[in-house]
């Protein structure tokens, strides 16, 4: 008998492609198309006309295989991530200054915006039992998060991650998810579904912890392990298998620590020397698989939690404000926190809008907001369709607004290095 996993991959896996192909035809990122696919397999398209076959594919208790590796994916994706950034010529404390401006305001502006919209959203989408605090914070920390691994591949496939434009929305990116996560680790202490504030607490001081350890310990430990068995940057068997211990390791403690597994392997990732063939030896042997072949499953298994009641009654409307102010909050914030930053006007707004994508690491929010009880399928969906719609107006917005000129060359804190892009036509 053919096991249900091997079957529902051979679904996954061929839906995300053709459904990439057709965005990348219209001139969207093929990943637009993969988080289209999720939506495809839900109960919204195929569990509407073949109910019994996707029930059978899709049955609930066959879903653990493909959520171990959805993690998966989202960890080794952000682990190459973490490797290929290259630190600032100015210094790190230059980057870090300006992309903490970006960060910041491109959270606290649509979080404002998220709890001014709670009070009309609260009666309608939140589930019974939950509070309006609980209910708004989320939608708070929903509205500030920036999907750090799509912005990613959004700059590879427009050759930008080395300028200063690029370096900028990662550095960005990475402080706005991390205060996105801390908020919604309060809000879940609040819902009284985690460990109360004492956890909350907990993970603050772990993740100082893990940080010293990663680059006080790992980085130089690691340097020397590679200086001494990969002096052509290609890792053996078992400097590999070193590595992916660390990696694991890393990734482990930020998901102990719910701040979800991504966060460990992309600390690891940076960690490690900025050394380009060590770069593309890396990306060869795993980026493809965890692109092509395991991060289409999160989006399968996000489309599975959606309804299509939430677009009944006053769900449009609903819909209406949370789009307003996602996308308000993350442009205007990200944009203010560039020109202060001393971008000019247009690359501030570039930058504005890359941080209003919002995909994968949305998903990982919502998700996490459905099992803690503060949302309930309606308001998953119309959160799903909210991250699918302000990632598809990333591209758009970015060559609105980026000029010429930006596209690609060397920027101030980077050096365009076209030969260490990695697969930047994904």
């Amino acid at each position: 008998m053919t096991s249900p996993l091997l079957l529902q991959l051979v679904v996954i896996i061929a839906t995300a492609r053709l459904c990439g192909l057709a965005l990348r035809f219209i001139g969207q990122p093929p990943v637009i198309g993969e988080m289209a696919a999720g939506i495809i397999l839900g109960p919204m398209v195929f569990g509407a006309l073949a109910p019994a076959f996707h029930g059978q594919l899709f049955a609930p208790e066959s879903l653990s295989a493909l959520s171990s590796l959805a993690t998966l994916g989202l960890v080794l994706f952000m682990f190459i991530v973490g490797v290929e950034l290259r630190a600032s010529p100015e210094g790190a404390r230059a980057q870090l200054k300006a992309a903490g401006w970006v960060g910041v305001l491109s959270v606290l502006v649509p979080m404002a915006l998220g709890v001014a919209i709670s009070p009309f959203l609260h009666p309608s989408l939140a589930p019974a039992g939950a509070g309006f605090w609980p209910f708004a914070l989320f939608m708070a920390a929903a509205m500030a998060i920036t999907a750090f691994p799509i912005l990613a591949r959004i700059l590879k496939e427009r050759d930008l991650t080395h300028s200063r434009l690029g370096q900028l929305s990662l550095g960005s990116a990475a402080i706005a998810d991390l205060l996105a996560w801390i908020l919604l680790a309060l809000v879940v202490a609040l819902i009284g579904a985690g460990a109360g504030y004492a956890g909350f607490f907990r993970i603050l001081i772990g993740l100082a912890v893990l940080c010293a350890v990663v680059f006080g310990v790992l980085r130089p430990l690691y340097a020397r392990l590679l200086a001494r068995h990969a002096t052509d940057g290609v890792p053996g068997g078992m400097v590999l298998a070193a590595l992916f211990v660390g990696l694991f390791a890393c990734a482990a403690v930020t998901d102990w620590l719910q701040l979800h597994a991504v966060f460990g392997a992309f600390l690891f990732g940076a960690c490690l020397p900025r050394d380009d063939r060590l770069l593309r030896s890396l990306a060869e042997r795993i980026e493809h698989v965890a692109i092509i072949v395991l991060m289409p499953i999160f989006f399968a298994l996000a489309g599975l939690n959606t309804t299509g009641d939430a677009f009944v009654g006053a769900g449009m409307g609903a819909l209406g404000l949370i789009m307003a102010a996602a996308v308000i909050g993350k442009v205007a914030g990200g944009a203010a926190g560039a020109r202060l930053a001393g971008l000019g006007w247009r690359d501030s707004l570039a930058v504005g809008s890359l941080m209003n994508a919002r995909a994968l690491m949305e998903l990982i929010v919502i998700k996490v907001g459905l099992d803690a009880g503060v949302i309930g399928q309606q308001a998953f969906t119309l959160l799903l369709v909210m991250a699918i719609l302000t990632t598809v107006m990333t591209g758009p917005l970015l060559s609105l607004f980026l000029r010429p000129a930006s596209m690609p060359r060397a920027g101030r804190w980077g050096r365009r290095r076209r030969d260490t892009q990695v697969n930047p036509s994904l």
